[in-house]
């Protein structure tokens, strides 16, 4: 593609993106995210924080990195340039296949465990979705069968914008903070700072939880809609979550505090950030406000943990 071709950076970077027009892809596609999630969930070593088991954006769509198996690695990549899955392995073994309209669910799963045992790798998979509202069985879905290349194109190309912003914010905090990555289960792209403290784990929580939220956190995350958010949006949360934290200011003015599931969630609508004059910084301002707001409540090192520029040191 030359560089003549490439449009301005407000179409191509912040698309529209109302969650009622590729609702049905949206469906078909988080459906095949969990496919491949599983499988990396299966083959990695454990991670802190779940952090083994999510997906990454790159410059053609999303991909599972290197993950290990006997004495070399597999890589499986979705390019949502060309709209092919490929699974690669440090052998120098390849299989691929095109994502169309029309391809089911089950038409994906079955043709990813079959180029899998083309390439020798024999891997089973729990094969169902996981806190989804579709509960049939991979094999089994015939209904998720929609794919418009453009609308997953336009989706990959949000995630692009947004981890940008993301990688270089996390850059900003001394303290731990996980890789910007695509948890597979509620498609949502994220980044979670942490203070490095302990916190009580409730004896009723999941397994999930209970490696998800050992530690105090401030998590930054987007996702494109579901059936209780009905538009695309960018969230962050503190957790736990100090008394007064939905009182503190947010940025821009767009951004408000709602509930969730009895504590506050600061949201902004990616709709009316797009629109804005700059929505890139926008969006720095709505992480930055976040943080601000958890990190102080909560009792943070604030300035212990910022970065500062190089001209500083």
């Amino acid at each position: 593609m030359d560089t003549t071709d490439i449009p301005g950076e407000a179409a191509y970077a912040f698309p529209p993106l109302p969650l009622e027009d590729w609702e049905a892809t949206k469906d078909t596609l988080h459906l095949y995210l969990q496919v491949i999630g599983k499988l990396r969930l299966k083959l990695m070593p454990r991670r802190n924080h779940w952090w083994n088991v999510t997906l990454y954006v790159n410059s053609r769509g999303l991909g599972t990195g290197p993950m290990p198996y006997k004495f070399y690695t597999v890589e499986i990549d979705f390019d949502f340039i060309d709209h092919q899955l490929h699974i690669r392995t440090s052998t120098g073994a390849s299989e691929s296949f095109g994502l169309q309209d029309g391809l089911s669910v089950s038409s994906f799963y079955t043709q990813v465990m079959k180029a899998l045992e083309v390439l020798g790798i024999h891997q089973e998979i729990l094969s169902k979705p996981y806190d989804n509202k579709s509960t049939v069985p991979f094999a089994q879905d015939h209904t998720h069968a929609t794919y418009h290349p453009e609308q997953v194109n336009r989706y990959w190309r949000v995630l692009v914008t947004v981890g940008q912003v993301m990688e270089e914010f996390s850059g900003r905090f001394y303290g731990k903070a996980c890789p910007v990555q695509l948890y597979w289960h509620h498609m949502d792209l994220t980044v979670t700072r942490f203070s490095g403290k302990k916190v009580p784990v409730k004896p009723e929580a999941s397994t999930v939880e209970k490696d998800a939220y050992s530690h105090e956190v401030i998590s930054f995350g987007f996702w494109p809609g579901d059936d209780q958010v009905r538009f695309p949006a960018f969230y962050s949360y503190t957790f736990p979550s100090p008394e007064g934290l939905d009182k503190e200011p947010l940025k821009p003015a767009q951004a408000s505090w709602v509930d969730s599931n009895g504590s506050p969630m600061a949201l902004l609508n990616y709709e009316e950030l797009r629109l804005l004059e700059n929505p890139r910084q926008a969006l720095f301002d709505f992480l930055e406000s976040c943080y601000q707001a958890g990190a102080k409540l909560a009792g943070w090192p604030i300035e212990e943990l910022q970065v500062k520029a190089l001209e500083e040191l």
